[in-house]
């Protein structure tokens, strides 16, 4: 079957883990996608141990399906090898700070200039304008800057960063998203555009019903655990042997969880009888659930919440994740293969294409594994050309047994 985006071609000029996960993204949907390095390679490729072979997981874990081209950008013939390659490129996508690319000569106007239908999205911490543009930024950094740290946590606790890097992967979300909003507006206009993503702008949108709740109450939340301000029961409770997540989300649904648990008589019971009223009662009502809850095994509430249609989960674990039926159904794990014999396990597509599907096509590049693959095709280079670029240090392929940082104990 054909996939979604089949013929298009992505320059990555991308590093650590938002723009990665874009471009990792649309590769799965059948996007070419030349990963563009320098000598010193994504610094996502020195975040181990673990290794997989010579590679840092982490780093085969957002770059599978990806051409790595390794191109000095410091040298003139470097950067007229970029541009050149721009000419052929739908999409050019970069994560660095504001105005990197612009002092090595790869600007949107320069790259616009010799491409107008070129696709330009950059990825940065606070956006390409306002006081904050030039400020470092990295996961951490913009989960305490958006304000998500503030309200993640234990009530009185120590502030918790959320577990995953969720500002960075959000902003690889937006980021595809802008990326396809900007090719439909070229199928009218046959023009190119800047698609600029700011982390703190994703964030802010990402947080929207957090926001929602201090413009209509002005109140600054607090972190409350896996509890939630505005529902109840809505968290997670200690069982007797692990904890267990419920989700009351609707005024049906309180009945059903009161049989569950064994005490239909909560029903009721008039302070309890709204949304609204649990939330006024939080405080009487949460402890009580919690004596209750303490007096069961996860397995055994859970089985009794989901024949009443409530909302249930174990809190369970990443190994549990990975060996769950569903996820192998879903096909959200898949085994690839490097050019070196080293296996891993990708995280599949999780759009489902009836038409089109996603797929996980081959594992992540060696440092310059591609690089006289890609500049014979695209740039139609000789092998005596590419010989005399590489004696001349403006590009390298490194062919697919070594890489940059090999396993160390």
């Amino acid at each position: 079957m054909p996939s979604a985006l089949e013929g298009l071609i992505v320059l990555d000029f991308t590093h650590a883990l938002a723009g990665p996960y874009c471009t990792m993204l649309l590769a799965q949907y059948g996007a070419r996608v030349f990963k563009i390095e320098s000598s010193t390679g994504d610094t996502g490729r020195t975040w181990g141990p673990p290794f997989t072979g010579t590679q840092a997981s982490y780093f085969i874990g957002v770059n599978a399906g990806k051409k790595g081209v390794l191109i000095d950008l410091k040298r003139p013939e470097g950067l007229d090898l970029a541009l050149r390659l721009i000419e052929k490129a739908d999409v050019l996508i970069e994560n660095m700070r504001p105005g990197t690319l612009d002092r090595i000569g790869l600007s949107y106007r320069k790259a616009q200039a010799r491409n107008p239908r070129l696709i330009y999205c950059s990825i940065s911490g606070y956006g390409q304008n306002g006081p904050r543009r030039d400020e470092p930024a990295m996961d951490l950094i913009l989960q305490a800057s958006c304000g998500l740290i503030s309200v993640t946590g234990a009530p009185g606790g120590e502030p918790a960063r959320c577990g995953h890097s969720v500002a960075d992967v959000t902003a690889g979300m937006f980021a595809m998203i802008g990326i396809l909003m900007a090719l439909n507006a070229r199928h009218t206009t046959g023009q190119g555009q800047l698609v600029d993503i700011s982390m703190f702008d994703s964030m802010i949108s990402a947080m929207a019903s957090n926001f929602a709740y201090y413009c209509g109450s002005g109140i600054v939340a607090e972190p409350m655990g896996t509890a939630f301000a505005t529902i109840v029961p809505y968290r997670t409770f200690p069982t007797a042997d692990r904890h267990i997540a419920i989700a009351v989300g609707s005024e049906k649904l309180w009945p059903p969880f009161c049989q569950a648990v064994g005490r239909p008589d909560l029903a009721s019971i008039p302070e309890y009888a709204t949304n609204a009223l649990r939330v006024k009662h939080r405080d009487v009502l949460e402890p009580l659930l919690f004596e209750i809850f303490a007096r069961h095994t996860a397995a055994e509430l859970s089985a009794r919440l989901t024949a009443q249609g409530v909302p249930n989960s174990p809190v369970r674990t990443i190994d549990e994740v990975v060996a769950d039926p569903q996820s192998a159904v879903r096909r959200m794990f898949e085994p690839v293969v490097d050019s070196a014999g080293a296996k891993f396990d990708v995280t599949g597509p999780p759009i489902k294409l009836a038409n089109t599907p996603g797929a996980v096509c081959g594992s992540a590049p060696y440092l310059g594994e591609h690089t006289n693959e890609t500049l014979s095709e695209l740039l139609h280079l000789d092998a005596s050309e590419l010989h005399r670029l590489t004696a001349a240090g403006v590009i390298i392929h490194s062919g697919n047994t070594v890489g940059p940082h090999p396993k160390t104990n």
